[in-house]
């Protein structure tokens, strides 16, 4: 069975930096495209990056130049490094299988970033 398991999420002040991690098991993840999406409270999901299975990424503007998508295809890792964190930046982060549109989710990470 696939599945996505979220972690790292926290309470950070603005400004600071926070690393989510994504384990994946049950699909061969090195073929796989993957992306983070986010969903804010009262709000639909944001898509936020997306990075090929070659490597090549992309990211929405609201997070470009902050926030930086990996992965390590020997763990089964899907990684976000997000940097100089805003209030704005608060939801629910998702992990997903596919590059933008997500044939499956994990389970979420909280982030809440104080001002």
């Amino acid at each position: 069975e696939a599945q996505l398991v979220e972690s790292g999420g926290g309470l950070v002040q603005s400004g600071g930096s926070l690393k989510l991690s994504c384990a994946a098991s049950g699909f061969i993840f090195g073929t796989s495209d993957m992306n983070w999406a986010r969903q804010a409270p009262g709000k639909g999901l944001e898509w936020v990056a997306g990075i090929y299975s070659y490597g090549a990424a992309e990211y929405a503007d609201s997070v470009k130049g902050r926030f930086t998508i990996s992965r390590d295809d020997v763990n089964n890792i899907l990684y976000l490094q997000m940097n100089n964190v805003k209030p704005e930046d608060t939801a629910v982060y998702y992990c997903g299988h596919g590059f933008r549109a997500a044939s499956f989710r994990g389970q979420g990470t909280q982030v809440t970033v104080s001002s």
